[in-house]
């Protein structure tokens, strides 16, 4: 699986309707919304995209568009691996309606969904193989209980270790896409998906005059790398074992 997702939407109810009747917005009403979302950063128009191209948009750039009742951001800061932590900032720029978050990444294997109704925090879950459930807040949707039940388990691949959770956060993050913004990105659409290339948004350069955010991007990369063992090298064996290689062996 490679797909991936930071997507935050205010909505007046079901937000699919109106990305499946998406029409290209009018630039300036949505640069000021980007700028009302991150005040005091420098917001820099970059070009047009669609939704299945920029679902998950790289450190400082993001994509964003306003719909028939409902507005849509692609947008890695608007995004928490904690959704309860939510800053209370974005939940009062909802206005009341309806919020719908959804983060995935393919890299970590790593899941966030979060739903608020009349600004009442209802659903969220955050979950990954390295650090387990983080949050699991509310009831359950439909969409989730096969996988609760056991339904979908992660069949172990050849010489891998067991995976550590009953199900794959991707496969489920899969179906929660489907259910809140009703497309998928990987997998076999169903004939009433909307097509996520469809759907226009608007690019922004959106940067921290202050270089804070880039420090500290630095700096994390940094101890990751620290904190990384050497790499490790393999070859299959003909009984289907890995043996590790030593050095000098190619």
């Amino acid at each position: 699986m490679g797909a991936r997702t930071a997507l935050l939407a205010f909505a007046e109810g079901d937000l699919r309707p109106a990305l499946r009747g998406a029409v290209r917005s009018r630039p300036a009403e949505v640069i000021d919304l980007v700028r009302e979302m991150h005040p005091g950063y420098e917001v820099t128009p970059i070009g047009d995209g669609s939704l299945g191209d920029h679902s998950c948009p790289p450190d400082d750039t993001r994509y964003a568009t306003v719909l028939a009742g409902a507005e849509l951001f692609c947008d890695l800061r608007l995004v928490c691996d904690l959704p309860s932590q939510v800053p209370a900032g974005l939940l009062r720029a909802a206005g009341g309606r309806r919020i719908i978050m959804h983060g995935m990444h393919s890299a970590s294997d790593r899941l966030c969904f979060a739903v608020w109704e009349n600004g009442e925090f209802v659903r969220s879950l955050s979950i990954s193989p390295a650090a387990g459930i983080g949050e699991n807040i509310g009831e359950p949707y439909d969409f989730e209980l096969p996988y609760w039940a056991g339904e979908h388990p992660v069949e172990p691949m050849l010489c891998e270790e067991p995976y550590p959770l009953a199900f794959h956060p991707l496969d489920l993050g899969e179906q929660a896409l489907r259910a809140f913004f009703g497309f998928i990105l990987e997998g076999r659409p169903d004939p009433d998906d909307i097509d996520p290339f469809d759907v226009p948004l608007h690019g922004f350069r959106v940067a921290d005059p202050t270089g804070r955010e880039q420090a500290e991007r630095d700096d994390l990369m940094e101890r990751i790398l620290q904190s990384m063992q050497p790499p490790r090298r393999h070859r299959l064996m003909p009984d289907g074992t890995l043996r590790e290689l030593g050095d000098g062996e190619i």
